[in-house]
C-alpha cells in the first residue's frame, strides 16, 4: 500500500495566536509532527500544505516537503480538512504520483510517535477499511449508552435509542472518541466518495498519557506539562 503522508497548518490561529510555529519545549509545534512523520517507514511521501509563507520556509527548514501553496479558500476558520487533503491528493496526481490512500496528521497532536504512525498505516493495510482513526476510549460515565437526549417536552431519552438503561458499568461496550492524532483514508474514498471516512472505518488506541489536542491556551499548557514529562 502506497500512502501520502499529509500535514496541514493554517498560518491563521484565533485561540492561540501563531500556533502552529509557537515554541513548545524549545522547538517549534509543527517540528514535532514533522519529525514523527520523516521517522515513520510506512509512509512513502510526507509533504506539508499551508497557505501562510513562514510555516512554509519553517517546513522546508525542517526537512519536509513543500510542493505547493494552499489556495486561501482552503485555509480559512471554516475551511475543513476534507477539502485540504482532497486538494494535495489531486495536485500529487498531476504531478504523476499516485497514492492509495492519505494519512493526515495535525500538528495539534504534536505527541503521536512514528511508531504510532507505521502501527496505524499497518493495521489500515490489514483491516480493509475505508478510512482508520486513532481513538481515546471514553470513560464509563460518558458511554453513550448512559448519555441522554432530552425531547422538546422536557423528557429525556436513551441517547442510544434503546428503552431500559444498561445498569452495571461492566456490561458497558466500549466506546471511543476520535482523538485526532491520525487519519488514514483511501484515495478513492476521498475522491470518488468526497468522505474523510468511507462506510467502514477501523482504528487504533491512543496512550491518553500523552494524548492532548491544542485549541486552546489550556491546552497548550497541558502541553508544555507533557514536554518536562518526556524531557525528565
Amino acid at each position: 500500500m502506497k500512502v501520502l503522508g499529509l500535514i496541514p497548518a493554517r498560518g491563521g490561529s484565533k485561540g492561540i495566536p501563531g500556533k502552529n510555529k509557537k515554541m513548545l519545549g524549545g522547538k517549534p509545534l509543527l517540528q514535532y509532527t514533522v519529525e514523527a512523520g520523516l521517522k515513520a517507514s510506512q509512509l512513502d511521501t510526507l509533504i506539508f500544505s499551508s497557505e501562510d509563507e513562514e510555516l512554509m520556509a519553517l517546513a522546508r527548514d525542517l526537512g519536509v516537503s513543500v510542493p505547493f501553496a494552499r489556495p486561501q479558500e482552503l485555509a480559512e476558520d471554516t475551511s475543513g480538512s476534507l477539502g485540504v487533503v482532497q486538494h494535495a491528493l489531486r495536485y500529487m496526481q498531476t504531478q504523476g504520483k499516485a497514492y492509495d490512500a492519505v494519512c493526515l496528521l495535525q500538528v495539534t497532536n504534536p505527541f503521536r510517535s512514528a511508531g504510532m504512525i507505521d502501527e496505524a498505516v499497518s493495521a489500515f493495510a490489514k483491516a480493509n477499511t475505508d478510512s482508520l482513526v486513532s481513538v481515546l476510549k471514553v470513560p464509563h460515565e460518558y458511554n453513550p449508552h448512559w448519555v441522554f437526549e432530552a425531547t422538546e417536552d422536557g423528557k429525556l431519552n436513551i441517547a442510544t435509542g434503546e428503552k431500559e438503561i444498561i445498569k452495571r458499568r461492566q456490561d458497558l461496550p466500549d466506546a471511543y472518541i476520535r482523538d485526532g492524532a491520525i487519519y488514514i483514508t483511501k484515495s478513492e474514498v476521498l475522491l470518488e466518495q468526497n468522505s474523510l471516512y468511507g462506510s467502514s472505518i477501523s482504528y487504533i488506541e491512543s496512550d491518553p498519557e500523552w494524548h492532548v489536542n491544542i485549541d486552546t491556551m489550556e491546552d497548550w499548557k497541558l502541553a508544555e506539562e507533557l514536554v518536562k514529562k518526556f524531557q525528565d
